[in-house]
């Protein structure tokens, strides 16, 4: 079923460890646009004292800001207009869990809420998740998930990392190790360390192994329920940073650090009605259902106007090169690593895999546009094309977005995505882009610099 328990933290248990002194702190965070952990670190006792009670909040602009955590114009829910009010971060008692790496914590995630009781804050991405898990469960099904995360171990720390701009770092590996035995031993103190905590805090691990850039590894969990998933997802991306910074090494995620392979992460989706039983599986071609070939047809339908929650970086369209594992061409096929989307598996198995999203990809928003655009195949009984055959790179079929400026446009025109996601989750998402676009364009970059200084 792809569901389990092994962290075993319920709040009795928790509060047992803070009594006893084993835990002193809960970090206490939800995740913001860029995917990333935002939140406060609360003593034990003050959290359960105070925080189950009263509840935490927290600035809004925590959805409002870029990656540098500048305040800017243009968002409809935070602004200086606005006075920069706050939002109640609602615990969800149900993601409690040993914090990975530090033995005295515990995290809990939260959903985001309006102070004056209106609902939810819909921009927030784990609510746009959720929404589309509800649209899914409206038709009596559940969506399962898996992210396969790809990243680059360096031996800098990350405070030398940054004093050299990120420039002439020590990969941990210095050759392509993918499925190297020997090159993940370079690298096996801080791997295993990844993997024996995330299974602390409750990640089914099933392993690690190498990959082609050099220092490149994946560490590998099993599918669960989608929004388990997605939380899983940024705990462990957050608890692997913290794990190699304590080690006085780093690590990265960017969706590509330079001009070898990127970081992908591939999403694995499938569906299974209310008793667990899976429903892709049919009698048709491939051993597809009706449903699937419909739910197929609905992500591929949707894929360029959704590609935006699959990339939503500037640096996420340099993954899209020829023959790079990482796809140009929005097509589909059995086992077919050159496609957008991979049919993989059988019989109860049978699932799609999206290649489409880097290792920078905000996990929350990618399964709800995978699962928002299947859903609207689905409804919509779109016909699925025949698979592809051959190599996808060489083809006539519809490009991937090359830019995030296409990708923001394409969001905007795109009326599927404001019937599914909202007007108001389009709008915000798509300023997002703009407040990126904005930034890049303004930057001095070295590839100017070394071309223009002296030659031009």
């Amino acid at each position: 079923m792809g569901t389990h328990e092994t962290s075993g933290l319920t709040l009795d248990a928790l509060r047992d460890a803070i009594e006893s002194g084993e835990i002193d702190t809960v970090v206490v965070a939800f995740t913001d646009m860029q995917g990333r952990l935002q939140g406060k670190r609360l003593h034990g006792h003050y959290f359960l004292d105070y925080a189950l009670q009263e509840g935490v909040e927290g600035c809004n602009y925590l959805l409002a800001v870029d990656v540098d955590m500048n305040t800017v114009d243009g968002y409809a829910i935070s602004s200086w207009k606005t006075g920069y009010g706050d939002f109640v971060m609602e615990l969800d008692l149900q993601t409690l869990r040993h914090t990975p790496g530090d033995e005295g914590s515990a995290t809990v995630q939260c959903d985001l809420a309006w102070l004056d009781g209106s609902g939810p804050v819909r921009q927030s991405p784990r609510a746009v998740l959720k929404a589309q898990v509800e649209r899914a469960r409206a038709h009596g099904w559940d969506a399962f998930a898996g992210t396969e995360l790809e990243l680059i171990v360096f031996e800098d720390s990350y405070e030398s990392a940054w004093d050299c701009s990120y420039v002439g770092l020590t990969p941990a590996n210095r050759y392509n190790i993918d499925y190297s035995i020997l090159g993940g031993a370079r690298v096996e103190p801080l791997l295993r360390e990844i993997r024996t905590e995330m299974h602390r805090a409750g990640l089914i691990v099933e392993g690690a192994k190498g990959e082609c850039n050099y220092g490149q590894h994946e560490v590998g969990f099993r599918f669960e329920q989608v929004l388990r998933t997605c939380d899983n997802h940024v705990i462990y991306k957050e608890g692997a940073k913290e794990i190699a910074a304590r080690r006085g090494c780093s690590l990265t995620f960017m969706a590509k650090y330079d001009e070898r392979e990127g970081n992908s992460c591939h999403i694995h989706l499938s569906l299974r009605d209310e008793d667990g039983t899976p429903i892709f599986a049919g009698d048709r071609p491939g051993g597809h259902s009706l449903l699937f070939d419909h739910f197929l047809a609905g992500i591929l339908a949707t894929a360029r106007e959704f590609t935006y929650f699959y990339a939503p970086n500037i640096n996420s369209y340099k993954r899209y090169a020829d023959g790079s594992f990482a796809p140009t061409a929005v097509a589909w096929g059995t086992d077919n690593r050159t496609c957008a989307l991979r049919v993989v598996g059988h019989g109860s198995s049978l699932r799609v895999e999206n290649r489409l999203p880097g290792g920078d990809v905000n996990p929350y928003l990618a399964v709800a546009a995978m699962l928002a655009g299947g859903l609207y195949g689905i409804e919509h009984e779109l016909p699925l094309e025949d698979a592809f055959v051959g190599n996808a790179y060489e083809s006539d079929k519809p490009r991937v977005p090359s830019t995030l400026a296409e990708a923001r446009d394409l969001l905007l025109e795109s009326t599927i995505a404001r019937d599914v996601f909202g007007d108001e989750v389009v709008e915000h998402y798509a300023h997002a882009a703009d407040i990126e676009i904005q930034a890049f364009n303004s930057a001095v970059t070295d590839w100017e610099r070394k071309r223009g200084f002296e030659r031009l």
